[in-house]
């Protein structure tokens, strides 16, 4: 087994030593399984049958029906992923523009620095919410757009936290002397500085997916996220509040559900960085590399 992998297991060992974490990540485990397999559910989430409409948890639909006779469960599973989805393309968008702002503007800082962290400044400035609805009244309701403008909210983030730890790697020995070795800037950035990044970044990518969860929830509760009738968390809350007291299930399992999610991912993003603060106090795996 390598170096890498052999650090790779450790962690994960320390991680599931939390009991929190490790009933987050069995029920995340078990929402993202779920949400695969979604297809393969007896029941569509868009059928209707009004004779059913508003029917109780049973043997026939354990979390009972909505206002269209539709399966609640079904839908709360496909709302699964619906959320997961947006959350990873979120981060993807997020990781993809930011990462490389907070690289650069560390690495070089100068002009560049300042530049690309007014730029972040402004994005920090305009609330996510407001934002967000703003970016989907101009570019219109999809799934596609709730996807993009919470991918925007996210950029901030991940630029911060990685030129933090670019300003923190910059002048350490190991990047000189693969500097001294010939080493370009690109490759300084890329190889040396950012592998040795990655562990802010990474607790950072679990924080913003329960972010982007939420906040796709938001969206759709206030009515301008994902359209119905794809089945959302947010759209079922929203909907369900009008028969809150007639068919209080309606509401509170979909909302169970977006809250144990957002309550696992949380506690896995907490455990994971006291797992890396530990590894990091105890050293880290930071290498030099022979510069082609």
């Amino acid at each position: 087994m390598s170096g890498a992998a052999t650090r790779a297991l450790g962690m994960a060992k320390r991680l599931f030593r939390n009991k929190g974490a490790l009933a987050g990540f069995a029920f995340i485990a078990t929402v993202t399984l779920l949400a695969a397999f979604a297809g393969f559910l007896p029941f569509d989430p868009l059928a209707q049958n009004i004779v059913e409409s508003l029917e109780g948890p049973s043997a026939a639909h354990w979390f009972g029906t909505d206002e269209l006779g539709r399966d609640i469960m079904v839908r709360v599973v496909y709302g699964a992923r619906t959320s997961l989805l947006t959350a990873a393309g979120a981060v993807a968008i997020a990781a993809a523009i930011g990462i490389p702002m907070g690289l650069v503007a560390g690495f070089f800082g100068g002009w560049r620095d300042a530049v690309l962290m007014r730029l972040v400044d402004v994005l920090l400035a305009l609330p996510g919410i407001l934002f967000a609805m703003a970016l989907i009244a101009v570019i219109g309701r999809s799934q596609m757009a709730a996807l993009v403008a919470v991918g925007v909210h996210g950029i901030p983030g991940f630029a911060r936290i990685t030129r933090a730890q670019v300003l923190s790697l910059r002048k350490r020995d190991f990047v000189t002397a693969v500097e001294a070795l010939g080493a370009s800037s690109t490759y300084s950035m890329f190889r040396t500085v950012l592998p040795n990044s990655w562990s802010p970044i990474l607790v950072q990518v679990v924080v913003l997916s329960s972010v982007a969860i939420l906040l796709e929830a938001a969206l759709a509760f206030l009515g301008v996220g994902i359209p119905p009738p794809t089945p959302s968390w947010g759209e079922m809350l929203r909907t369900g509040k009008s028969y809150l007291y007639e068919a209080p299930y309606y509401a509170v399992l979909p909302g169970l559900v977006l809250t144990l999610t957002i309550l696992s991912l949380d506690t896995i993003g907490r455990a994971l960085s006291v797992v890396l603060e530990d590894r990091q106090m105890i050293g880290g795996d930071t290498k030099l590399e022979r510069v082609p």
